[in-house]
């Protein structure tokens, strides 16, 4: 709808228009300050310009008034409009979002990459439901996008999880251990070792097999990681193993050197990051002939690069903030277009239970465990409440207001707008095309009507509002959007008898397009709308 109404402005204008929503829903669904833009080019005044306008739109059928206030062009769309565009909805079962689109993208959308050296915090669940909803939303808007988890199971971090299960291994077994600090801890530790002594027998514990008990400890980590997401309904298309990508680190390596990205210092190579934007250079291979962390995230990006996505984005923690200037400095190196990249930042999560902080997981240690708030508020809420604020703010929630089924909690006040509207098309006596052949543009003036014609023009415009989510990268637009149907159809269900009144058709059908938008809104935040509660 909002596409259509803009091409329709800019057509008359022969400009690009803008739409903007009137604070005051009495002018009007759309106001355009086109005429201002055509006002610095033909030299006249914005109202001359705006009379001129709305002459030529008052004659097109989309409108069913036009008037210009101090410039401002503001349009009220002719109830046959939205009648035609309900329909349209409501038989495709979609509120259709491809006129967004000048071009759809092709793109490459990495996200949580945990170490699998444990099992999810708290802090690793906010960057997956946002990756996943982006996912979501970029392919409602009509961009093909392939999800992928960067699988960390090379280096010194695994090498660590291994000695680790060892030690808890021998405390099992009888033996006086002394763990270091650089050892995990947590009982999930313990629980592995116990799998390991239980899979191999009690010899993998005398042998010191530490690369065996690290790749057997990795493999059920990264199971449990794949449980976990699975349980908040976020699935990857491809896993990559950074130990598989490690045998191309000698041509990768090649590949810098020529574009003169390394150096050599002091026995180290280093990636000549500060010639490309970064504070300064960065070591690559150390002294001992060992690659740095930062080495494994350039063959990656150069896997990532050869193919050939039209966009990259990658979801980090902000405590990598540090980190985008030397990887897209060692982009730039490998050849490639480094503004290809986008890196949103996942601020850190702080959880309340009643006021007070939230218990940490003995299993994980000094953690808060995903799995833990899912079993304790459930998947849906946990979704809601990490997309209500824009990622790049620290977000605090207490989990207590979430487990109350009253309009205190989101979740709730939007599915039981949801489950109320198909309460009332069960106990309707009028069947679906009874209702589709309603007609909003009726002369009826009641407010019953008027409020149903808001409620199908606020519901066709969820692909504007999943536009501006994508385009921003801000999800939490949606989660507004949702609320803000939701309390207007809760209002409008109170205000007006709808069962049996005699605009019983076309009330309902605007409930069902309400329905409709909420669901789908839901769906872009990885949440199943509830029909009954």
């Amino acid at each position: 709808m909002y596409e259509y109404i803009k091409s329709i402005i800019s057509q008359v204008a022969r400009c690009d228009a803008v739409l903007e929503r009137p604070k005051n829903r009495e002018f009007g669904h759309f106001a355009t300050p086109v005429a201002f833009i055509l006002a610095k080019v033909q030299k006249l005044s914005p109202e001359i310009i705006a009379n001129d306008l709305c002459k030529q739109l008052e004659e097109h059928s989309a409108f069913a008034k036009v008037a210009q206030v101090r410039g401002y062009i503001n349009l009220t769309l002719a109830d046959s409009l939205l009648d035609q565009l309900a329909n349209s909805a409501l038989v495709k079962k979609r509120i259709e979002s491809s006129m967004c689109l000048d071009t759809s993208e092709s793109i490459l959308l990495e996200y949580v990459s945990a170490n699998p050296t444990g099992p999810l915090h708290i802090g690793h669940a906010r960057g997956a439901v946002l990756g996943d909803s982006l996912q979501r939303l970029g392919s409602y808007l009509g961009h093909s996008i392939s999800s992928e988890y960067y699988v960390n199971d090379a280096g010194a971090q695994i090498s660590k999880l291994g000695r680790s299960i060892y030690l808890a291994g021998r405390e099992i077994l009888g033996d006086s251990v002394e763990y270091d600090d650089e050892c995990y801890k947590g009982e999930y530790v313990i629980d592995i070792a116990k799998a390991a002594i239980a899979h191999f027998g009690q010899e993998i514990m005398t042998k010191e097999q530490i690369s065996t008990l690290s790749d057997f400890g990795k493999d059920l980590m990264l199971q449990e990681i794949k449980d976990n997401l699975v349980a908040c309904g976020i699935h990857f298309d491809r896993y990559v193993s950074e130990r598989e990508l490690f045998t191309r680190w000698s041509s990768t390596l090649d590949k810098l050197k020529a574009h003169q990205g390394i150096y050599e210092r002091d026995g180290k190579l280093w990636l000549a990051s500060s010639k490309k934007g970064d504070e300064k250079d960065r070591v690559v291979v150390r002294d001992d002939g060992e690659p740095t962390y930062l080495a494994g995230d350039i063959i990656y990006h150069s896997d990532k690069f050869s193919r050939d996505f039209s966009r990259y984005i990658n979801i980090w923690g902000a405590d990598h903030h540090g980190y985008i200037a030397r990887v897209k400095a060692s982009i730039e190196y490998l050849g490639y277009d480094s503004s290809k990249l986008q890196v949103l930042l996942a601020q850190m999560v702080s959880l309340l239970q009643d006021g007070k902080p939230y218990k940490m997981s003995k299993r994980a240690g000094n953690f808060i465990l995903m799995r833990d708030v899912v079993a304790d508020i459930g998947s849906d809420a946990l979704r809601f409440v990490f997309l209500s604020k824009k990622p790049d703010t620290h977000l605090e929630f207490d989990v207590a207001t979430l487990s109350k089924q009253d309009s205190s909690n989101p979740v709730f006040y939007i599915n039981y707008a949801n489950a109320r509207i198909h309460t009332l098309l069960k106990k309707s006596t009028l069947d679906s095309s009874a209702i589709l052949q309603a007609d909003f543009a009726s002369k009826d003036s009641s407010k019953a009507l008027e409020a149903a014609r808001g409620l199908v023009f606020e519901a066709l415009l969820l692909p504007r509002v999943a536009q501006m989510a994508w385009e921003e990268k801000s999800l939490q637009k949606i989660c507004e959007y949702a609320k803000l149907l939701a309390g207007d159809f809760h209002a409008f269900y109170n205000a007006h008898k709808i069962l049996e009144s005699t605009l019983q058709a076309p009330l309902l059908k605007a409930s069902m397009l309400t329905s409709l938008a909420l669901t789908k809104a839901l769906d872009l935040l990885g949440i199943e709308a509830k029909t009954q509660m």
